[in-house]
């Protein structure tokens, strides 16, 4: 049995290989994302090669957005101004890419905007975290916000409706 030393430094070898494969790595990110951000609506799966290196992303097929059935009880409001369904005559913000929703810059800070809030075009209202990376939610319309519809920290879906508004 040998023992490793706790103390020894990578070699460089090692670390060029590593940092090769960080390149590759994030070549395979940012075409990901750029594909995505392209589709009208999200793709059942997804398939990147650089090189040697292959990403495969698959995401489970289904009805689009799950309705409410007419006999069925609406969920109790959440203690926060998240809502559970959008009004229908609203316009909504949707997720730019599949990821983990944030209405924050980051933990602990106010979030970017709240229910009654005016946002004007190109304003920042919540960011997406796909593979480490931060992709911004932003306002395409100017108008108010009418309701939050994730949670922060919740996954989203691509183009998953994130916040309803009222035009101006």
């Amino acid at each position: 049995m040998t023992t490793m030393d706790e103390n020894a430094t990578p070699t460089p070898e090692l670390d060029a290989a590593q940092h090769d494969y960080l390149q590759i790595l994030d070549a395979i990110q940012s075409g990901a994302l750029r594909l995505l951000a392209g589709f009208p609506a999200q793709p059942s799966g997804l398939r990147i090669q650089v090189g040697e290196v292959t990403v495969e992303a698959q995401w489970p097929q289904g009805p689009g957005e799950a309705a409410v059935s007419a006999g069925a009880a609406p969920a109790p409001a959440p203690a926060t101004d998240v809502a559970t369904e959008v009004p229908v005559t609203d316009p909504v913000i949707r997720a730019p890419s599949v990821g983990v929703f944030y209405r924050s810059p980051q933990p602990g800070a106010e979030p970017f905007v709240a229910v009654g809030d005016r946002v004007s075009p190109g304003r920042q209202v919540g960011i997406v975290e796909a593979m480490k990376l931060m992709i911004p939610v932003t306002a395409e319309a100017g108008g108010v916000v009418t309701a939050i519809l994730k949670q922060d920290g919740d996954s989203v879906q691509f183009d998953e409706p994130l916040f309803s508004y009222s035009p101006e």
